[in-house]
């Protein structure tokens, strides 16, 4: 194998009631590839979706460009009327290039907006103030009114901190990040 090999994958969308019938143009178009120079291997790839992989590897760039610019290929590209839209044409040179293209890092979620991290804020603090005014400040009336709010917001902080706050966090999690839900459900389904 030459020390600078390309992986190419093009992306397709496959019109609805058609995948069987890209499937078997794929692999054909696969078979049409073996036979030029130069050509080291490939597949079909399944989304699942409507969008479909068909991924091959020469043994370098030219020869690459030499069947994406052939007749043949222009024959096979044809015959995809009516069947699939090309969506994306990836070039990548080199196996460990095409592996760390195909390993990226998901993006975070997005943090939740003011007003909702504002209402999970105020849904931890307001209970435990209140239940702490009406219970234990009344008999702490002599005290300072420093060490009074002192000792307020050391016991509302480790409450909300350690108890409070972790709870509400799960409760809301799909209310907080809704997109985050629903790439796992995505991956769920995916798995089933």
């Amino acid at each position: 194998m030459t020390s600078n090999p390309v992986t190419v994958t093009v992306a397709y969308r496959v019109m609805p009631g058609r995948a069987a019938d890209f499937h078997s143009w794929g692999w054909a178009m696969l078979g049409a590839t073996a036979r030029q120079p130069g050509f080291l291997g490939g597949g079909v790839l399944v989304d699942g979706g409507a969008e479909w992989h068909v991924v091959y590897r020469f043994a370098s760039e030219g020869a690459a460009l030499a069947w994406e610019k052939s007749p043949s290929r222009a024959q096979w590209d044809a015959r995809l009327e009516g069947l699939a839209q090309e969506a994306e044409h990836r070039r990548v040179p080199g196996a460990r290039a095409w592996f760390e293209a195909q390993t990226l890092t998901p993006a975070p979620p997005a943090p939740p907006s003011k007003w909702k991290l504002w209402f999970v804020n105020m849904s931890a603090v307001f209970p435990p103030v209140l239940l702490f005014n009406l219970t234990v400040l009344p008999y702490l009336g002599d005290l300072n009114a420093l060490f009074r709010t002192l000792l307020l917001c050391l016991c509302v902080t480790a409450l909300v901190t350690w108890i409070l706050m972790p709870r509400l966090q799960r409760f809301f999690r799909k209310w907080l990040y809704p997109s985050l839900q629903a790439l796992r459900g995505r991956h769920k389904r995916r798995a089933t």
